[in-house]
């Protein structure tokens, strides 16, 4: 949660034009992951968890390209752009652990 909670603080940093665009795709993203990661754990079975630890990972890969957006648009530091990514990042290699683990076993 400490990834849609950066992107949260960084988010009114982001241009009003960009409120209901970008802004509101980096936040539904962001807000995405832990979401699927809760769903899925709260499922019956391994290969639906599996499935929504899929649909949070594909949420990791939105994320870093909407943000890699942000930056190239200069719509935010490219210093914060970068920090975050490498939550996100961090987040991603976890989430790609999980979903081998739960694939195998």
């Amino acid at each position: 949660m400490d990834v849609a909670e950066a992107v949260y603080a960084i988010a009114s940093n982001m241009p009003r034009q960009e409120e209901y665009r970008l802004t509101a795709q980096m936040i539904r993203a962001a807000v995405s992951i832990p979401a699927n990661i809760a769903e899925g754990h709260a499922r019956a079975t391994r290969k639906d968890y599996a499935h929504f630890i899929s649909i949070a990972r594909g949420s990791t890969a939105e994320l870093e390209t909407l943000l890699l957006l942000a930056a190239r648009a200069k719509h935010l530091p490219a210093e914060t752009v970068k920090a975050l990514l490498g939550q996100v990042e961090s987040v991603a290699r976890m989430l790609n652990r999980l979903h081998a683990r739960l694939k195998n076993a």
